[in-house]
């Protein structure tokens, strides 16, 4: 397994499979600008060849994914430098929202504020039971904002608000009936639970998978004819490299060898 490190950021390669980790537990893993420069450096290092097939975004240690954002830092900011600072929280969420191949949300503790935004933009979340959920900036004299708008896609207006509006956190099994995370486990289990989804997206084609990430992204932000229009397009372009007519030849060619040893 190869490491590399920025600032707070820890990047480890096992094959075509990379994990980030956000690494500084002491602080539960809270993000200020060093933080999310070092994050965004993280993503868009990992997008130049040799691409992964998927990244495990987490936290270090068992507290926190990522307990929200730095508040030694938010306290001192001013109209200016909150803008610049909210902008990078942005940056941070956008890299992993938009980075080509799937991200897999490992979450270990509390997502707070901008770490629940940076969970949000990842393509699958998977939450150990201990884990817990909320978006408390409102009890700072501030609203959730930038990423926090992905919320009531996934859990609907009304529970959106609940969580921006009270500022109270849910739990692990709260936020899988509302479909915040798509499952819960033991957290003696969550690396098992990673490890089979990784081993689901290993089993597909690699371009596939993320024109079809490419494609939900799409769909979230255009109208419905457009990405009709656009899956057309795409499909039609999977054919380029010939991947579909080896996979479903292979498929065939396998059911018909079942069939005739009957």
């Amino acid at each position: 397994m190869n490491s590399q490190a920025a600032p707070g950021i820890r990047i480890e390669r096992d094959g075509d499979i990379a994990r980030v980790i956000i690494d500084h537990p002491a602080k539960a893993n809270a993000l200020d600008t060093v933080l999310l420069d070092a994050l965004v450096a993280a993503f868009e290092s990992l997008a130049r060849a040799p691409m992964p097939r998927a990244v495990v975004l987490t936290g270090a240690g068992e507290r926190a994914f990522v307990g929200g954002a730095n508040l030694a830092e938010m306290a001192t900011l001013d109209v200016p430098t909150a803008e610049a600072f909210i902008r990078r929280v942005h940056a941070a969420c956008e890299a992993v929202r938009r980075f080509p191949a799937p991200v897999l949300a490992r979450i270990n503790g509390v997502a707070l504020g901008a770490g629940l935004e940076l969970a949000a933009s990842c393509d699958l979340r998977i939450a150990s039971a201990t884990a817990a959920f909320g978006m408390p900036e409102v009890r700072f004299g501030i609203p959730s904002v930038v990423e926090a708008v992905l919320l009531p896609r996934f859990i609907g207006r009304g529970r959106a608000a609940w969580l921006l509006l009270t500022g109270q956190t849910v739990d692990a099994q709260t936020a899988l009936r509302w479909g915040l995370v798509e499952r819960v486990v033991p957290a003696s289990a969550l690396d098992a639970a990673v490890d089979e989804v990784l081993a689901s997206l290993r089993a597909m084609d690699a371009g596939a998978v993320r024109a079809q990430k490419a494609l939900l992204a799409f769909w979230d932000e255009k109208p419905f004819e457009a990405g009709i229009e656009e899956s057309i397009a795409v499909f039609a372009r999977s054919y380029d490299e010939g991947a579909p007519n080896r996979l479903m030849g292979e498929f065939l060619k396998a059911r018909t060898d079942r069939k005739n040893q009957i």
